[in-house]
């Protein structure tokens, strides 16, 4: 006899088999047909995991879409991008007719990674812009995401979308929306855009063309590179030996462009690396941020000795450096990056126009705030993410300590794994002609604005459900004191503090200065924590004892921290 299936299971089985029915891709419906098959046989493993990916619309926010490859509705895969696109289309088409635009549709610039399915996805995309009597145009072949946030503005595009999961794990992709000014999208245009996705009930209601679309050729590339190159000085020094590792992403040919370019020798590539893969072998996460991603980076380093290492994540949107410190390589924090990019913009006069602003999120460093105003320039904070970076008005530069920095923000309003590799390497080149190096500028830059020691660490979850309980209980029984310090300041960020718009997290200022941030990450299942001491440096002999009492209080106030978020 069948199993008989409870009640719920039933109404979990007609939604899965309608799903099933409405799927364009035989490789998830045969996925997906295989679940049902064996819940409607009993099996409870198979029930939870239709019931998960059946919990709903993955949903789209500011940061698009991102989730796990498969079936269902909570799942990246060509159902959820054609209703996507289908969706994305229609609001453009209202904004467009809202604005007397009398054009027919959208044009909307497509990019993508080498993810699995990023050029399936960008197919459908622009099938679908294309049926709707808009205009698609499709990057040649899988480029780095600022290469795309480069040819909206640069085609003069309503819109860009980029199939990407930057730096997630394999098993995952994703779908990220910039509007005409090459910005992310932020709210309320997520929920306009839901809005309309919402309304798509069926993927086979969504006319979609076989064809028709301009597939662009490579002088979209051409002009990106002739962009980042534009950066620098062209009559800067350019003696700079690097060693370069893509992650398996696709940021090593264009990297290598810009260098040779740009005039610097070819970086040395990590060959294990230097090439795309979906399954990114060689690291357990494809991310420069995490322990051992670059290590393999080192080694080479190791070997031949260069000036310095650079790292760009798969979709190459983030650069990470690594310098030789007292006999041994050791990547740069975020923040220290950040700091020495912002010095080399004020120093070269980048920063142009009537008090330019210099930028920076919630979470990083404020180092960056005490160079602006020694420079006489402006400072601002704004929420996490580029989508808010970018579109700070007079931005010179801009940076986020996840890596991501902004140091062209006319031409690529968004983080630049690329052009930043380029300064980093100027900068540099510039220091090695007077005999110094990074870490020489990082004293010079603590001798002037104090030492700013920054610290993080993720709480990781088995289920995003576990994260609202644990801010829940901070807001109740917020900290008072942390390692002996006591707390002076306890902000709710989501009622909007100082201007910024609300979002979710917590900040708390300690009476020595030291800083707390608490958020949910945006993309991975995970509550993150984010620290900063500030402590004055009495002269060049005082840099060790400011960086020790620095450290110090780092690791009191995280012990603190992390018996506050355990889940």
């Amino acid at each position: 006899m069948p199993h008989a299936p409870a009640p719920e299971t039933s109404a979990l089985l007609e939604q899965a088999r309608a799903w099933l029915a409405d799927d364009p891709d035989e490789v998830t419906r045969a996925e997906l047909a295989g679940l049902v098959e064996r819940t409607e046989a009993g099996d409870e493993q198979s029930r939870a995991d239709l019931a998960h990916r059946f919990v709903g619309l993955l949903e789209f926010g500011t940061a698009g879409l991102r989730g796990a490859l498969g079936a269902g509705p909570n799942r990246m895969n060509r159902s959820v991008v054609i209703r996507t696109a289908a969706g994305l289309t229609a609001y453009l088409r209202d904004r467009l007719e809202a604005a007397g635009d009398r054009t027919p549709g959208p044009a909307v610039v497509v990019g993508f990674d080498a993810r699995h399915n990023s050029d399936v996805f960008a197919r459908d995309t622009a099938a679908v812009v294309e049926a709707a009597g808009g205009r698609a145009m499709v990057l040649p072949h899988p480029l780095p995401t600022p290469v795309l946030a480069f040819a909206v503005r640069h085609l003069g595009a309503d819109a860009g979308v980029m199939v990407t999961a930057s730096h997630n794990p394999p098993e995952d992709n994703g779908y990220k929306v910039y509007l005409g000014d090459g910005s992310q999208i932020v709210p309320p245009v997520d929920d306009d855009i839901c809005a309309q996705i919402a309304r798509v009930t069926s993927v086979a209601q969504v006319p979609m063309t076989q064809d028709g679309w301009v597939t662009l050729d490579d002088s979209v590339v051409e002009a990106y590179l002739d962009a980042a190159v534009a950066v620098l000085d062209p009559d800067g020094p350019r003696d700079l030996s690097v060693v370069h590792t893509a992650l398996h992403g696709v940021g090593s040919e264009v990297v290598r462009q810009a260098f040779e370019r740009a005039g610097f020798p070819t970086p040395a590539a990590v060959a294990s690396q230097s090439e795309p893969d979906p399954d990114f072998p060689t690291v357990a996460f494809p991310n420069p941020e995490e322990a051992g991603a670059i290590d393999a980076a080192l080694e080479l380093a190791a070997q031949l000795h260069p000036d310095l290492v650079v790292a760009n994540d798969p979709d190459a949107d983030r650069c990470a450096l690594a310098v030789q410190d007292h006999g041994t390589w050791r990547m740069l924090r975020g923040d220290e990056v950040g700091a020495l990019l912002g010095h080399h913009v004020i120093a070269r006069g980048r920063a142009g126009g009537e008090r330019p602003v210099l930028a920076r999120s919630i979470v990083s460093s404020r180092l960056l705030g005490a160079m602006a105003e020694a420079a006489g320039l402006r400072a601002e904070e704004t929420l996490t993410g580029f989508k808010w970076i970018g579109r700070v008005e007079g931005l010179a530069y801009g940076y986020e300590e996840a890596l991501g920095y902004c140091v062209d923000p006319a031409r690529v309003p968004d983080k630049d794994g690329v052009t930043a590799a380029l300064m980093a390497a100027e900068l540099a080149a510039t220091l090695k002609t007077q005999g110094r190096t990074l870490l020489d500028l990082l004293d010079d830059l603590a001798l002037a604005h104090g030492v700013h020691q920054t610290d993080a660490f993720s709480v990781r979850v088995p289920d995003l459900a576990l994260i609202p309980p644990v801010m829940a209980r901070l807001r109740q029984r917020p900290p008072t004191g942390l390692g002996g310090v006591e707390v002076v300041a306890a902000e709710d960020l989501a009622e909007g503090v100082q201007g910024l718009p609300p979002t979710e997290g917590l900040r708390y200022l300690l009476a020595d200065r030291t800083r707390v941030v608490v958020r949910p990450s945006g993309t991975e299942p995970k509550l993150k924590v984010y620290l900063e001491a500030i402590v004055p440096v009495d002269g060049p002999d005082g840099l060790p004892a400011a960086r020790e009492e620095a450290s110090r209080r780092l690791a009191a106030t995280r012990a603190g921290m992390e018996q506050l978020t355990r889940v």
